[in-house]
């Protein structure tokens, strides 16, 4: 932004200039010199218009970056807010009313549905810091990706729809040399977007395999899918799919953000592609030297 004010300044003071020049040349000269000060205005304009160019480029960004910013507080205030007020209710209905012990661990099971959803959200915030300080280096260590992957799934499953199935084809005891709580945030908002971005009850399918050497992880599901030119935009920090005065889908647009980041860091690469019939597959694919099985 400082570079962009300094530019405009610089523009307009020459801009002065040169106008106070062109009246002196034109009052004080002969006339044959007339030719030079048409040849001396026509790059000047030229150096204008392309400095004002960039100038409006540059501001429509900053314009684009700043709603996006206010989206995403606008955003996180509903996801912080709509879950602690469901806690709220669910813990002063067990305080106020005499519940048998079903209907209590009902209320206290999506309490905790509640409360992992406001875990998940500060730790994608959190890594988001980190990972955008330059200082910062993810620790790395040898760890069951096939078990973590185990794990995460079968939290999600225990708080999907009751005949959801999150379907897992996973090649045993595999093992990755990496951050494990960054993959683990990963692994979570593949399958969290998976799960929010389908049909009710459908089913999402998790795969994790070796193909000739190289380790890959996909996460695909049955949703409306990604159009072409929006998935060169979905890793996009604040970008979220679809329109924003009509979209219903919760979410911050920092989640596939992280993943992509986390990614690169690791040295991973990340894919989308259509899937059949319908809906979307997100593809891993690690470096054949960052895991051993």
């Amino acid at each position: 932004m400082r570079n962009t004010l300094f530019l405009f300044y610089f523009l307009v003071i020459y801009a002065i200039a040169q106008l106070l020049w062109w009246g002196y040349m034109w009052f004080s000269l002969e006339p044959n010199r007339k030719g030079m000060i048409i040849g001396e205005g026509m790059i000047f304009l030229l150096i204008f218009l392309v400095g004002a160019l960039k100038l409006k480029n540059h501001f429509k960004k900053e314009h684009e970056n700043q709603k996006q910013q206010e989206n995403f507080l606008l955003a996180i205030t509903h996801e912080l807010k709509s879950p602690l007020a469901s806690v709220k209710l669910n813990i002063q209905t067990i305080m106020k009313r005499d519940l048998d012990r079903e209907k209590q661990h009902l209320l206290l099971s999506n309490s905790l549905k509640d409360v992992e959803r406001l875990d998940d959200l500060v730790e994608n915030i959190l890594l988001v810091t980190k990972l955008e300080s330059k200082s910062f280096n993810l620790p790395r260590e040898e760890f069951n990706f096939t078990a973590l992957i185990e794990k995460i799934t079968a939290r999600m499953q225990e708080h999907a729809c009751s005949s959801q199935v999150i379907k897992t084809s996973l090649k045993p005891d595999v093992f990755l040399y990496a951050d494990k709580f960054a993959i683990s945030i990963v692994v979570t908002n593949l399958i969290e977007n998976a799960i929010k971005y389908s049909p009710p009850c459908a089913h999402v399918n998790v795969v994790l395999q070796d193909r000739g050497g190289n380790l890959t992880f996909s996460v695909s599901d049955h949703g409306e899918g990604i159009a072409v030119e929006e998935k060169k935009l979905i890793f996009n920090k604040f970008y979220r799919v679809g329109n924003e005065s009509t979209r219903t889908k919760k979410g911050t647009g920092l989640g596939l953000f992280v993943v992509k980041t986390v990614l690169q860091k690791h040295n991973a690469q990340i894919k989308v592609m259509d899937n059949t019939p319908s809906g979307s597959i997100f593809e891993i694919t690690f470096d054949n030297n960052r895991h051993a099985s």
